[in-house]
């Protein structure tokens, strides 16, 4: 036999052991992905609220704290953090709410993910 004729007898393509491994793999990141994206809603949710509530113009801590717990029982979907867990301070005039919490996503029974949200309001000027 000639060279160029093993060449074309040579099979290619993934074999089932590697179509199972990357189901596998797939799957993996799919439970990952279907278990975060609901940290990942909440943070944005908190994200929203705190930016309108900073844009309303409100200057005492209580009144943002109030706001916020407000905001909380229209969005259904804070669960982690409390008013109470608000930082506010004032940066050049300016009314700064900062958050941070964290989250334990359970992957399976003895295996969690630990993730750390942070943000803050957008400087509005008052």
């Amino acid at each position: 036999m000639t060279v160029e004729l093993r060449k074309h007898r040579h099979q290619r393509g993934i074999t089932l052991f590697g179509l199972l491994m990357w189901a596998i793999v797939i799957g993996f990141l799919a439970l990952l992905f279907m278990r975060v994206l609901p940290t990942i809603n909440e943070y944005l949710t908190i994200q929203k609220a705190v930016n309108k509530i900073a844009a309303e113009g409100m200057t005492t801590v209580p009144e943002i704290r109030n706001a916020f717990e407000k905001q909380k029982e229209i969005e259904y979907s804070i669960k982690s953090i409390s008013g109470k867990d608000l930082e506010v301070t004032k940066e050049n005039d300016r009314v700064v709410i900062r958050f941070a919490y964290n989250v334990e996503v359970e992957v399976m029974e003895p295996v969690f993910i630990l993730i750390k949200y942070k943000g803050s309001s957008k400087s509005q000027p008052r």
